[in-house]
Order: structure tokens, then C-alpha cells, then sequence
């Protein structure tokens, strides 16, 4: 017989923070576990470039905030905030 799944949090609903995906544990029972949001890399600031900018960690804003600095930006001019083709024009 299939099992059946219930949620291990009190939020009830398929909303975007309550996301969830099968594992299945040592003890051959099958569980949710949540996942995290995905994040998204930082766009130009010129504004022009469609594009999210390279070399950038694309991650949620409280993992930015641990991260070394190396990660979120580049050793150039406007590093981190501008496209290497805008700072060149």
C-alpha cells in the first residue's frame, strides 16, 4: 500500500515558502524535506543589459550576508554592479 505524506510544518499550503521534495530516509520510509528558494544574481545597474551580471554568487539575500567578500563581487571597475561591456563603453 502507498504511503501516505503530511506536512512537518504547521503551514498547510503549496505556497512558494512551503516547497517540498521526497527523500527517502535509512529506515525506508519516505519524508518531505523542504527546499530552500532559489536566488537570483544581481542584474546591471546600467539597466540596459537584459542579463544577470557574472561572477556574482546567485544566492538569497541572508546567505549574501555570510558570504566572503570574494564571492560577491569581481576585481574590476564597478565590480558586482555593472557588466564588464557597459564599464568598457
Amino acid at each position: 500500500m502507498v504511503q501516505r505524506l503530511t506536512y512537518r510544518r504547521r503551514l498547510s499550503y503549496n505556497t512558494a515558502s512551503n516547497k517540498t521534495r521526497l527523500s527517502r530516509t535509512p529506515g525506508n520510509r519516505i519524508v518531505y524535506l523542504y527546499t530552500k528558494k532559489v536566488g537570483k544574481a544581481p542584474k546591471s545597474a546600467c539597466g540596459v543589459c537584459p542579463g544577470r551580471l557574472r561572477g556574482v554568487r546567485a544566492v538569497r539575500p541572508k546567505v549574501l550576508m555570510r558570504l566572503s567578500k570574494t564571492k560577491k563581487h569581481v576585481s574590476r571597475a564597478y565590480g558586482g554592479s555593472m557588466c564588464a561591456k557597459c564599464v568598457r563603453d
